[in-house]
């Protein structure tokens, strides 16, 4: 009968013992699930921080394009205003020398 409790020790300690190495690997994966937990929210924080950097290169890209459009417009027409200053500088030469 000595024998049983041995081997009852033995086998609680050899429980004790998988159970230990159980709770270091599962607190390993959960240390291992954090990190890529974090890793994520930093991916995720950037996208938003590319997102809201889009929508602030579009406004000022669509508010260039305006411009552009507005000065283009502003240029034919300073540029018809000169040929029709040219032209009558032209016909008073003409007027002049005839």
């Amino acid at each position: 009968m000595a024998e049983e409790p041995v081997t009852e020790n033995s086998a609680i300690e050899a429980a004790t013992k998988r159970l230990a190495a159980a709770l270091d690997g599962l607190e390993a994966a959960l240390d291992r699930r954090s990190a890529v937990d974090g890793r994520e929210q930093a991916l995720s924080d950037q996208v938003v921080a590319l997102g809201v950097d889009r929508s602030r290169l579009a406004a000022q890209l669509d508010e260039q394009t305006a411009r552009a459009t507005q000065l283009g417009a502003a240029t034919r027409e300073v540029s018809r205003r000169l040929d029709l200053a040219m032209d009558a500088v032209r016909t008073v030469a003409t007027a002049k020398e005839a």
